[in-house]
């Protein structure tokens, strides 16, 4: 049957109703969203989150933000069920009465939700108001109140570790791991990945690039929260054994693909490659807790706090005194106990006290941050910072510092001056220091000097000996360790008193069981400026004998000639100080000239033979108080060839072997210099030591400035290369309070030198006439 005929439409050149829709029609909306930047489309998608938080219910975002879990099982599998048999949940955190008035949250954003910030620049370090007063903050708005739970958490991440240094907690991870996340979740080949790394070097605005580009998914992320990215670092860190690479796979997967937005990959990615640098140094943070718990306190406690409008009254050197007493407080508890586990939730059952020196004192087999001795170049120079007081002098060992605790059952823990944990390195230690314990100790925290000793000959060895050990499977060998200090004895500390009655109270406490060491001659002088030219040699067993001084010396009439009595040293223990009270002369230090331990941060390609090489360096200092690194010289001088080579390989910056190391190619926000731009930045993880001639005020670099001029700041002239110090660590580099420091005794000793010059002249024109 043949089918019907189909009837078209007359077209007659008639206008219709509806026009004819092309292809242009149905992608004219495409286009026009084409125009915006993937930066807007960012911003935009972020801005419809911000919104969709902010329309949330009150009642619903406590139970998405403030509801936590009993233990650490809120980031264990977010998309794994809790099982009907398990613990019962505690209850939500009960917001302050502030946060419960009705229509507080209807106008604003609720308090704890997440804020977006233009970050596109990386100005971090520009844009936090360090100078901002505790005062000006709502207590309702801080974590203290808000969400106490969550406030450990959160200092953790802010210090860029999750764990004290004694309690080895590594994350393992390489830039490979997240490379490759990078690439799963952004949907990226390692050629688009190395071309967005090539263009910005940090691998956090890499991450933020990547984010920005990843096609947009049907499974909307979960936001993420302060325990949820921090749990998640612990259990990254405590993957080992067999099929550990995927599992921190998975979870540096589950971190990137829960980030809303680029900037929560910038930061999540900085964490993951332990490079944060956000300027919450170790005492940035404990000042933080400290100003903090005085104006606020968590929910159901009843500690005592200061009034806000009380102390907007105070003068400012008042309110500096209030301050200043609770930084001590918080300062003193962590270097006994240099662990945030055992201190916020101390702060945060009964706030800021003297009772917290107690509940976070002195404990056995943790670690307490040592006391540092101050530099001096020469024995003249320490007599003169002496100005005649009294004074004993022991000798200054080539060895390892070591702190070692041994309690009632004959228990040794081991730690180096960076608190790590070192009792595997050292058996022989471990084996002879019960043996060491007097009659009727118990126990004992000790520091000293491990140094390395020749059994036969009872000649010490060098430093380098004790370095190259491994760090545990140690054949037990020969050393011993001379004692600087006996810090708790019994469980009565002896932190408080002064090295005289420290040295009383801690006879007996160690017996000598080695006869075999060597006799290392001591100098003492008879009186305190060593005039009358009366030397005794002492051995290491007399060194803390002969303490016995003149106070006084007779004139050339045969009359006692009594000096002016001079204040005493402050001769106590002090964890986590370095002070003149403590001085040492090392026999590598050099009267003619200062030295600075400086960190290694840019460099540019040298010229002619030195092309393939960086030449100059960069160098830079620390700020303590805001975390960043100050430009102070550029160094070209002291480096041999072979230094040069081994310093390019590694700070590679990828353009012979194709691999980045070290490196990135824009200034990190935490280095401050605006000086002529560097071939290539690295990655701050090195302390070199750096001689110069003098210091000099400079309009190019920042180092110190404010501290001793308001517009510019200070450099060194001729600086020169002398060693690398791999026994410090970035923490230990100088800083720019050290810096303005030397500056000053360089400008004291000028004008001493000038007005000295000034009277031999007079004295000339005099004679002359």
């Amino acid at each position: 049957m043949p089918s019907p005929t189909k009837k078209r439409k007359l077209n007659n050149g008639t206008k219709t109703s509806t026009p004819a829709r092309g292809l242009e029609y149905f992608f004219s909306k495409q286009k026009q969203n084409d125009t915006d930047s993937n930066e807007e489309l960012a911003r935009k998608l972020q801005a419809e989150w911000d919104q969709e938080v902010a329309n949330t219910p009150q009642n619903t975002l406590q139970a998405q933000t403030l509801e936590l879990p009993s233990k650490h099982n809120e980031s264990v599998s977010r998309d794994e069920s809790p099982s009907p048999a398990g613990p019962k949940p505690k209850p939500p955190v009960t917001l302050p009465t502030a946060l419960n008035k009705p229509g507080t949250l209807t106008s604003t954003k609720p308090t704890l939700s997440l804020q977006a910030a233009g970050m596109a620049e990386d100005t971090t370090t520009t844009s936090i108001p360090l100078d901002e007063s505790p005062l000006t903050f709502d207590p309702s708005e801080v974590l203290i109140e808000g969400d106490p739970t969550s406030l450990l958490p959160a200092v953790w991440l802010a210090t860029n570790a999750i764990s004290p240094p004694y309690i080895s907690m590594e994350l393992g991870l390489g830039g490979s791991a997240i490379s490759k996340a990078l690439r799963n979740v952004c949907g990226l080949d390692n050629r688009a990945l190395k071309a967005i790394y090539d263009k910005f070097g940090d691998a956090g605005d890499v991450a933020f690039e990547a984010k920005k580009k990843q096609s947009f998914t049907l499974r909307k992320p979960k936001p993420l929260t302060i325990k949820g990215v921090y749990e998640t670092l612990v259990k990254i860190a405590n993957s080992q054994g067999q099929g550990s690479s995927e599992t921190k796979q998975r979870l540096v997967d589950r971190l990137l693909q829960d980030a809303r937005g680029g900037e929560e990959s910038r930061f999540v990615v900085r964490t993951l490659s332990q490079h944060l640098r956000i300027g919450a140094v170790k005492t940035t943070m404990l000042i933080a807790l400290s100003r903090a718990f005085l104006l606020s306190r968590p929910p159901g406690t009843d500690f005592p706090l200061k009034s806000v409008s009380d102390l907007a009254k105070l003068k400012k050197e008042d309110l500096a005194e209030i301050w200043g007493r609770a930084e001590e407080i918080v300062k003193a508890c962590f270097a006994r106990r240099p662990n945030y586990n055992d201190l916020v939730p101390v702060l945060l059952e009964i706030g800021i006290s003297e009772e917290l020196l107690i509940r976070c004192g002195l404990t056995m087999h943790i670690p307490l941050r040592p006391m540092l001795g101050s530099i001096t170049r020469d024995l003249s120079e320490m007599l003169t910072k002496l100005q005649g007081r009294d004074f004993a002098c022991e000798f200054k060992y080539d060895g390892q510092r070591a702190q070692i605790h041994c309690d009632e059952s004959g228990e040794v823990s081991i730690f180096s001056r960076h608190l790590e944990v070192m009792t595997d390195k050292y058996p022989d230690l471990v084996e002879l220091i019960p043996k060491i314990r007097g009659e009727g100790v118990d126990s004992f925290i000790m520091e000293g000097e491990v140094v390395a000793v020749d059994r036969e000959t009872g000649e010490l060895k060098n430093f380098q000996t004790l370095t190259n050990r491994a760090r545990k499977d140690v054949d037990i060998g020969s050393i011993t360790v001379d004692s600087l200090d006996a810090t708790s004895a019994d469980s009565e500390s002896v932190l408080e008193f002064f090295k005289a009655a420290t040295d009383i109270k801690c006879e007996g406490i160690m017996v000598k069981i080695l006869d075999n060491l060597p006799t290392v001659p001591y100098t003492e002088e008879a009186d305190d400026d060593g005039s009358d030219g009366t030397n005794k040699l002492l051995t290491p067993k007399s060194k803390s004998k002969g303490k016995g001084k003149s106070k006084g010396k007779k004139d050339e009439n045969g009359e006692t000639k009594t000096k002016t009595r001079r204040k005493p040293l402050l001769a106590t223990y002090e964890p986590d100080k370095r002070l003149d009270s403590w001085l040492k002369v090392k026999k590598d230090y050099n009267s003619s000239f200062d030295t600075l331990d400086l960190i290694p941060v840019a460099g540019w390609h040298g010229q002619g033979r030195k092309a393939k090489w960086w030449s100059p360096i960069l160098m830079a200092c620390r700020n303590e108080e805001t975390g960043s690194l100050e430009a102070v010289c550029k160094c070209m001088s002291g480096f041999t060839d072979a230094f040069y080579k081994a310093n390019r390989q590694f700070y590679d910056d990828g353009e012979e072997s194709g691999e980045p190391k070290n490196t990135r190619t824009k200034q990190p926000a935490f280095v401050e210099y605006s000086g002529p731009r560097p071939d290539i930045w690295f990655e701050p993880q090195e302390v070199w030591e750096m001689a110069f001639a003098d210091i000099t005020l400079s309009p190019t670099y920042t180092a110190a400035i404010g501290l001793v001029s308001d517009e510019r700041g200070l450099s060194l002239r001729f600086p020169r290369f002398m060693k690398k110090r791999e026994d410090k660590s970035l923490e230990e580099a100088s800083t720019n309070d050290f810096l303005a420091g030397l500056w000053r005794k360089q400008e004291a000793k000028a004008e001493t030198t000038k007005g000295e010059t000034g009277a031999e002249a007079e004295e000339a024109e005099e004679a002359d006439d």
